[in-house]
């Protein structure tokens, strides 16, 4: 099943050239609605997801990159494990390992994750979030969806 790869490698390359744009049509904090609800916003993220240890002084940055190659190796490995009727998890794992690679890499390259999708309702802000965020979110739902689907989903 490591065919799938192909898919984790779209998705870094959607990552990186989204991030690239921002940065090379951006000022750090700058940003334009889109849509009612929806802004491009460019920031900088030092923390995790919803930038949690963000201000933790700078040793989170390794502490994440740790995380994240142990990730790499284990979903790699599982995907390489899977047999070829399971092509929802097949799916699954490499929307998500696209999504911490692409994550990855800013934080080697620059010790922060760039983000720039902002979604809000009135004043109440989500954290701001990039493709990478959004392909790890959609690999964990569709984890999620298999899980309750249980014995099913290896019969497709």
């Amino acid at each position: 099943m490591l065919k799938w790869l192909g898919l984790s490698l779209i998705i870094i390359a959607l990552d990186q050239a989204s991030k690239l744009w921002v940065v090379a049509n951006f000022e750090l904090y700058e940003s334009i609605q889109l849509l009612s609800g929806v802004n491009l916003t460019y920031v900088h993220n030092t923390g995790a997801a919803f930038s949690f240890l963000s201000s933790a002084g700078g040793w989170q940055r390794w502490f994440f990159v740790a995380i994240a190659l142990v990730a790499t190796i284990v979903l790699v490995v599982w995907l390489s494990r899977l047999k070829t009727s399971e092509r929802w998890m097949a799916i699954t794992l490499s929307l998500i390992l696209g999504g911490a690679i692409g994550n990855l890499y800013d934080r080697i390259a620059y010790s922060y994750v760039i983000d720039f999708i902002d979604v809000y309702y009135e004043s109440h802000h989500w954290p701001v979030f990039n493709v990478a965020d959004s392909a790890i979110c959609v690999g964990v739902v569709m984890m999620l969806i298999d899980t309750f689907r249980g014995e099913q989903s290896t019969a497709e």
